[in-house]
């Protein structure tokens, strides 16, 4: 086996010291943005204004196109309709489009390789315009892939910016927190938020199919309200102690899965089998609580297991 490499250390970078500044982002000029500007000008588009990337340098557009002239590239991953549902839903909420595409041209034709949901969402909501950020240079269109490293916010990053968005709010005394359910968008996520600022390695994916059913946006001042975030957030935390014990239990006769604490919390939710339509908070967590500390491990096989397949695994 040949000896495995050293990583390299990335040499400390002194604060503010790359790029350009401010000011020089204005000293955008040349040839090749010059005659992208007069083409994006005969293509109906409009030039709203050129500057040069802070980073790199690099001259660059901000212009709007006519939709009808932005396409894909034709590499790409297919888009989901249902992410591009939820883009028209947010942009129609907020009667906003504020987050430009890139853009670039070739073969007298405009794509964008990273920006395809906002595309679809804006022509399917029957806009006339979209707004990009155009690169002069096409090979980005191969490159910009490669950028887009910004991955989705997972249940944990979720949570925590929602409960430390609620804390904002909460210093503002004329809003109520289900007047922010646009903004917070699932009730469980304040809720998670209090039991991941404690427990940072909480499964609160295991919890959500509770919190579906039994959480909801409280018509309360947001400061009151937080302090009812606190206390439910706790009964989550007194759930997860129970369910880990069952899970640890489990653990000692041997089996084995990464499921195993959507396994336990499955068994002892019983609103999943309820045909009601609401459900009390407290009551339903006592009596789910209460549950999963007299869980029976004597009678679960390792077939128990497996036989309930998947779910959110114990660590997120």
């Amino acid at each position: 086996m040949p000896p495995r490499k050293k990583p390299v250390r990335r040499e400390k970078v002194a604060a503010a010291s790359v790029g350009l500044t401010a000011a020089e982002t204005r000293n955008a000029a040349g040839a090749d943005l010059d005659r992208l500007a007069q083409q994006i000008e005969r293509d109906e588009g409009a030039v709203l204004a050129r500057y040069s990337d802070p980073f790199g340098g690099t001259p660059l557009l901000l212009a709007a196109l006519p939709i009808d002239r932005v396409e894909p590239t034709p590499y790409q991953r297919d888009p989901s309709d249902t992410h591009v549902k939820r883009l028209m839903g947010v942009i129609e909420t907020i009667g906003r489009f504020l987050d430009p595409i890139v853009v670039v041209r070739g073969d007298g034709q405009y794509l964008t390789p990273n920006g395809n949901h906002r595309l679809q969402a804006l022509k399917k909501l029957g806009v006339k315009t979209v707004i990009g950020l155009v690169v002069p240079d096409p090979d980005v269109a191969f490159k910009i892939l490669a950028l887009n490293t910004e991955k989705a916010h997972n249940l944990r990053e979720k949570s925590l910016e929602t409960i430390r968005m609620a804390r904002a709010l909460a210093r503002r005394d004329d809003v109520k927190e289900k007047d922010f359910a646009f903004e917070f968008e699932q009730p469980s996520f304040l809720t998670l938020g209090v039991g991941y600022e404690e427990r940072p390695r909480l499964s609160g994916g295991a919890y959500q199919s509770i919190l579906r059913r039994v959480d909801e946006f409280l018509d309360l001042p947001v400061d009151k309200a937080l302090k009812e975030r606190e206390r439910r957030g706790k009964k989550i935390l007194k759930l997860d102690d129970a369910v880990g014990a069952a899970v640890e239990k489990l653990k000692a006769k041997g089996l084995t899965s990464p499921y195993l604490k959507a396994f336990v919390v499955a068994r002892v939710n019983y609103t999943r089998f309820s045909k009601a339509t609401s459900f009390d908070y407290d009551e339903t967590l006592d009596k789910i609580i209460a549950s999963a500390q007299k869980f029976n491990t004597e009678r679960i096989k390792q077939e128990d297991v497996a036989k309930a397949g998947g779910g959110p695994p114990d660590e997120e």
